[in-house]
């Protein structure tokens, strides 16, 4: 009979994170990387599938982005770096092996800074980031007599991948989502890689285990795989923990091996026991040259490299008056970020401040609400950066009131009309005749008498019911802060 363990268990997350380079060709032939819509086994050669007799060639963009990765995460650059044939056998790998780098790779001791849900900053160790290349992709399919079979598809066979590994440095589930979004958005600003969980692109496996609070030996870990959102790197990590503790708890052990995040379910199941690096035979590619990176090499990638994250979000805040929050928002994203400029660039507003907080307020609002629910990107999106531009000078000039505007943006949304071609079709405009909007104020408040008495009385709120009253005869025309001014003066007389 086992025992009830109770112990105050400190959770041990470290992240090996997989990233697809966007380079034009794979990892050690001429084949083209862009192999997704390509049909099953056409961008393939010799190379590639395995035949024997061939020699791979060193990728150099590949390494540049690599490099590029590494500085990012503050790592420091090998002079000297090799590759290594990773040995082990799956339908995937036709070679027998993959080459990777094992005990001198590209570059190692780093660091990843993310911010808390309680806006405290945490600094999570990058223990290496090297270079290797993708396995071929199995297709598992069942015939119409229930008979499982598998395809093997050879198109991403090469393909360059990084492993970024991370210290076991994460204490939480949800310190592992904010760890894995940090690192897309500094890939997709450094444009290396797509980041696209949902596509393989970016993939993420992650080291679990338990150990008593005050404790520094590492408990016994599982390997948790499968997780391909940033909301599945959470809840699995959430189960995972979970299912460690009732263990410990009721007096077991935990067993190393390797489980998959079955999403349908939202339980993590076992695959197979976990691999120690000896099992896989590491020795140094024979047919590759060693790697030697000058310092002047690594300055030259350095000066190229775009404006990260952080910078950018402290530069939005310093810039552009943006809160702290709006800005983690926008540049957490790069491509809204990019938006988020070019449309405030096309402004000729006078107070730049203010219609970068508008910009950004209908972004993260009225736009990311329709982006969401359609499931665009801000990519796809048929609402450019001038259309918004003019959506706003259409507001600011009180042609068209806010809820017009919002009403006006779904249709651009929709056609990707520009917004005057249909203000001026549909004849959306803002009531701004004076002595017209007086009348129809003094209409309402001779006709809701209750509402007026309950307002002299002390019933703020009664004023509202006045004012929706007036936009309702407006058809929402009228500008709501025109009435709010007209029915104080009248209720003050």
């Amino acid at each position: 009979m086992r025992m009830m363990v109770d112990v105050d268990y400190e959770v041990v997350i470290g992240l090996e994170v997989h990233a697809q380079l966007l380079t034009a060709s794979k990892m050690f032939c001429g084949c083209s990387a862009d192999y997704v819509n390509a049909p099953p086994n056409t961008h393939v050669c010799p190379i590639c599938m395995g035949m024997p007799g061939v020699l791979p060639v060193i990728n150099q963009r590949a390494v540049e982005y690599t490099i590029m990765t590494a500085l990012a995460l503050n790592c420091t650059i090998a002079e000297f770096s090799k590759f290594d044939r990773k040995n082990y056998h799956y339908p995937d790998l036709m070679k027998g092996y993959q080459i990777s780098q094992y005990d001198i790779p590209l570059s190692r001791n780093g660091y990843l800074t993310v911010r808390l849900e309680n806006g405290e900053e945490k600094r999570i160790g990058i223990h290496r980031v090297h270079l290797e290349e993708d396995t071929a992709k199995l297709l598992h399919r069942e015939d119409g007599n229930g008979r499982r079979y598998s395809l093997l598809d050879i198109n991403r066979a090469g393909v360059p991948l990084i492993e970024i590994v991370s210290e076991p440095d994460i204490r939480s589930p949800v310190e592992a989502r904010l760890y894995m979004q940090k690192l897309r958005a500094i890939l997709v600003a450094l444009g290396v890689s797509s980041g696209v969980l949902a596509e393989g692109s970016m993939r993420c496996d992650a080291n679990v285990s338990l150990r008593p609070r005050g404790e520094t030996r590492l408990g016994t870990k599982t390997e948790v795989k499968n997780m391909n959102s940033f909301r599945a790197v959470q809840r699995a990590l959430e189960f995972e923990v979970e299912r460690q503790m009732a263990i410990l708890r009721a007096g077991g052990h935990i067993e190393q091996e390797t489980r998959g995040w079955v999403e349908e379910k939202g339980i993590t199941v076992a695959q197979r026991s976990k691999e120690q690096a000896h099992d896989y035979r590491y020795f140094p590619e024979p047919d590759l040259p060693p790697l030697v990176i000058s310092r002047e090499y690594v300055e030259q990638i350095r000066a190229r490299m775009p404006e990260l994250p952080d910078a950018r979000r402290a530069r939005f805040i310093s810039q552009y008056g943006l809160s702290e929050l709006d800005a983690t928002e926008l540049t957490n994203e790069p491509a809204l970020a990019d938006y988020f400029e070019r449309a405030l660039a096309l402004s000729k507003a006078g107070d730049q401040r203010a219609r970068a907080k508008a910009v950004s307020n209908w972004i993260m609002t009225e736009l990311g609400r329709l982006l969401n629910l359609h499931r665009v990107s801000i990519t796809e999106c048929r609402v450019s950066p001038e259309s918004l531009n003019e959506l706003l000078d259409l507001v600011e000039a009180g042609r068209i009131s806010g809820r017009q505007a919002k009403e006006v943006l779904e249709q651009v949304f929709a056609t990707g009309e520009r917004p005057g071609v249909i203000v001026e079709r549909e004849g959306i405009y803002q009531l701004s005749d004076q002595s017209e909007l007086e009348r129809i104020v003094e209409e309402v408040i001779g006709s809701n008498t209750k509402a007026v008495g309950d307002y002299r009385r002390g019933k703020l709120a009664a004023k509202q019911a006045l004012i929706g009253q007036v936009m309702k005869r407006t058809q929402g025309r009228a500008s709501p802060e025109v009435v709010n001014t007209l029915i104080e003066a009248r209720l003050t007389r």
